[in-house]
């Protein structure tokens, strides 16, 4: 198996928000502030390349009927390595992701890849399509949380960007905002992949 192919696959014809539209709750909840999308991006990709790699180790020994069980308890075990972490180190941040940094111990795309790619693969291209994933995630909540921060608030990292009097597109903070931005990117995302061919 080639290890860039893997890669590809995982960030471009597999990306999980874009194409699989996956673990969508956190992409559309935590987007509204490119630090909290940086953030998270940064927090699912390591739990993605940790489990994967721990679950493409055991999977000899984890039994076929309980599978499942045991790839959450390896992937709450990282996501509480995370929360830990930043809540020592990032408490703003830690504070920005609430209830959301727990969730990812549940987010599909982590679950998926365990189940559909490191329950079946050796440990390398494990770690690559966990690496591939969790960039492709990133680049999603990234663009998500770029374009909402900056048309919502005129800010950028909490920076004011815009001149102080631009009001904010209020949509833009606002679910339905979201909602409304995710579909014009997943829509240009398929088109431009439909343009390469693929």
């Amino acid at each position: 198996m080639k290890l860039s192919k893997v890669l590809i696959n995982a960030i471009f014809r597999n990306n999980p928000v874009f194409i699989q539209m996956i673990g969508l709750c956190s992409v559309l909840a935590i987007t509204n502030s490119l630090m909290s999308a940086i953030a998270m991006g940064i927090a699912v990709t390591f739990v993605l390349i940790m489990s994967n790699g721990v679950v493409s180790l055991l999977r000899g020994v984890i039994p076929e009927k309980i599978r499942i069980p045991c790839f959450i308890v390896v992937i709450a075990t990282f996501v509480t390595i995370v929360q830990m972490v930043l809540q020592a180190f990032f408490p703003p941040i830690y504070e920005a992701l609430g209830i959301f940094l727990p969730l990812i111990v549940v987010n599909c795309c982590i679950l998926g890849e365990a189940e559909g790619f490191a329950y079946k693969n050796k440990l390398i291209p494990s770690l690559v399509d966990g690496l591939g994933t969790g960039i492709g995630y990133t680049m999603a909540v990234v663009a998500m949380g770029f374009i909402r921060e900056l048309f919502g608030y005129g800010t950028l990292l909490g920076l004011q960007v815009l001149p102080e009097s631009y009001p904010g597109i209020g949509l833009m903070g606002a679910p339905a905002g979201a909602f409304i931005l995710l579909g014009f990117y997943i829509a240009g995302f398929k088109l431009l992949l439909s343009r390469r061919g693929e």
